[in-house]
C-alpha cells in the first residue's frame, strides 16, 4: 500500500479524481471549484477595514478555508510522508535547456539555485518572488479567477469567458518560460 501513495499517479487517474472534484462540489452545495477566492476570504476574516472588497459575510464561504487547509495538509502529506524515493523525472531536452540558464541542482522539485535565502533577498529573487507574485494576483483578480478554476470549472461549464482566461493563462506561462525566465536567470 505504501508504495502505491508514494509513487506518482498517472494522468489517466489523478485528472478523472480532479475531475470528479467539479460536480461533487456542485452537488454538495452549487459550490464552484477554484482557490483565488479563498485569499479574499482569509482577507475580510483578518482585515477589519471597511474595503468595498473585503466587505461581506466571508462566514458564508468558510467551506472554501476548510478546502484550503485540506490542500496544505494533502500537500503535506505527499511531500513529507508519502515521498516520492525516486528523483523528479526530466526530458534530456528539458536538462539541457536548464542547465544552458545555468541552473544545475536538479534533483529536488525546484532548482536551489533560484529558490533559496541568498536569492530571495537578490534583484532576481525579488523579481521572481515579489514582481512575479504581484503579476499572478493581479493576473488572478483581472481574470476574475484562477487557472484551476477557469480550467477546470469554467471550461466544464461550457463558460467562452473561461476559455479565453485559460488561453491567455497558458501564453503568459509559455511567454514567462521561453522569454522571461532565461532573461532573469542571466542577471
Amino acid at each position: 500500500m505504501n508504495e502505491f501513495l508514494t509513487q506518482p499517479w498517472p494522468w489517466y487517474v489523478s485528472g478523472p479524481l480532479i475531475g470528479l472534484m467539479v460536480p461533487l462540489l456542485l452537488i454538495a452545495g452549487n459550490k464552484p471549484f477554484g482557490i483565488s477566492s479563498s485569499l479574499q476570504h482569509i482577507c475580510a476574516m483578518c482585515v477589519p477595514v471597511k474595503v468595498k472588497l473585503f466587505d461581506y459575510d466571508w462566514k458564508k464561504e468558510s467551506w472554501s478555508l476548510i478546502y484550503v487547509a485540506g490542500i496544505l495538509l494533502g500537500g503535506f502529506l505527499a511531500g513529507y510522508v508519502f515521498k516520492n524515493p525516486a528523483p523528479v523525472e526530466l526530458s534530456q531536452k528539458t536538462i539541457y535547456d536548464l542547465k544552458q540558464m545555468g541552473l544545475s541542482d536538479l534533483g529536488g522539485l525546484v532548482p536551489s539555485e533560484v529558490f533559496n535565502l541568498q536569492t530571495l533577498f537578490s534583484w532576481k529573487g525579488f523579481l521572481m518572488m515579489i514582481v512575479g507574485g504581484f503579476c499572478v494576483g493581479f493576473g488572478t483578480r483581472y481574470a476574475n479567477g484562477c487557472t484551476s478554476g477557469h480550467t477546470i470549472t469554467g471550461l466544464s461549464a461550457l463558460s467562452f469567458s473561461s476559455l479565453i482566461a485559460t488561453i491567455c493563462f497558458f501564453a503568459g506561462g509559455l511567454l514567462v518560460a521561453w522569454f522571461i525566465l532565461p532573461l532573469i536567470l542571466a542577471l
